[in-house]
């Protein structure tokens, strides 16, 4: 094309700006931002699962509460990690609590709405954990259908809210397959390095596994690139990876390394509430959108 035919071109205005490239080498797709609720209610249960430690799983919880409530969702949040990070990461003590996610599972008596806490943030309400939990893991092999005791008390509470968002122990123990039966979807929050994707492959068998025997609606919402450092050769080539292994189920929203993220916990608050301008915050409501473009949330 000539310089002058170019100038037409510009000129007539038919030609728009490219769209950003993601990390994939991918266009970015702009999600648009999601119409309010007419009413709440029946919720869809996400369990937030990878066995593997370390890999943002918590604050991926947290954080996409967060976002998902500024679009107006009623969120429930369940703790079911004994270390109580997800409690503690609103303000809580977990430790001095009397009524956790562990009575309501372990005790008739006790009603979900009993240990039901409302947060600070609004449209947000947690079920707390603590280290009590941990013995639910032995005391559960007794019971009859054990991996159907935590849906069997979302029952109660599924029309109240519009998402339910389980953060699950880093295990595939018992805890984490009653998480799987009770969830409609899965999303694997997974770090840009290489020692992460070896797991992956178990992981994805037991939520077959699960889908297969316990829970036919269950499915892979897509998988979430946490703590990428879009410097490093190494997150780039993981990246791509992940892009090959799961193609449309790997989320084009990236969450990418930043300290914000750990000052915003040390403050129990969401980063959309902490450092609502910081680029975090912002990913967390791309996430929250794209969530619900794909079907994922209501």
């Amino acid at each position: 094309m000539s310089e002058e035919q170019g100038s037409k071109v510009r000129g007539a205005g038919m030609l728009k700006e490219p769209r950003p490239l993601g990390p994939t080498g991918k266009p970015l797709s702009e999600f648009p931002v999601p119409a309010p609720l007419p009413s709440h209610g029946p919720a869809r249960v996400i369990a937030m699962v990878n066995q593997k430690g370390g890999v943002g799983k918590t604050t991926s919880t947290i954080n996409l509460a967060a976002a998902l409530a500024e679009y107006g969702r009623k969120v429930l949040l369940v703790d079911f990690d004994p270390q109580g990070a997800l409690s503690a990461g609103f303000g809580t003590n977990p430790h001095e609590m009397d009524i956790t996610v562990y009575n309501v599972l372990m005790d008739r008596n006790v009603k979900i709405t009993d240990a039901i806490l409302h947060t600070d943030v609004e449209n947000i309400d947690l079920l707390p954990a603590n280290i009590d939990l941990s013995a639910a893991e032995v005391q559960l092999v007794n019971e009859v259908a054990r991996e159907q005791v935590l849906e069997r008390e979302l029952r109660n509470v599924i029309d109240d809210y519009d998402v339910v968002l389980i953060d699950c122990q880093p295990s595939l123990g018992l805890l984490t397959i009653n998480a799987l039966t009770a969830a409609h979807g899965v999303i694997i929050p997974l770090t840009a390095e290489f020692f992460a994707l070896r797991a992956v492959a178990l992981l994805m068998e037991t939520i077959d596994k699960v889908k297969d025997r316990l829970n036919q609606v269950l499915e892979l919402d897509g998988v979430l690139a946490t703590m990428y450092d879009p410097r490093t050769l190494h997150s780039r080539e993981v990246i791509t990876r992940l892009d090959e292994a799961f193609g449309e189920k790997l989320f084009e929203t990236v969450i990418k390394r930043t300290i914000k993220f750990a000052d915003a916990n040390v403050a129990a608050e969401p980063i959309t509430t902490y450092a609502a301008n910081h680029p975090g915050a912002e990913a967390y409501r791309s996430l929250a959108r794209e969530l619900i473009w794909r079907g994922g949330a209501p």
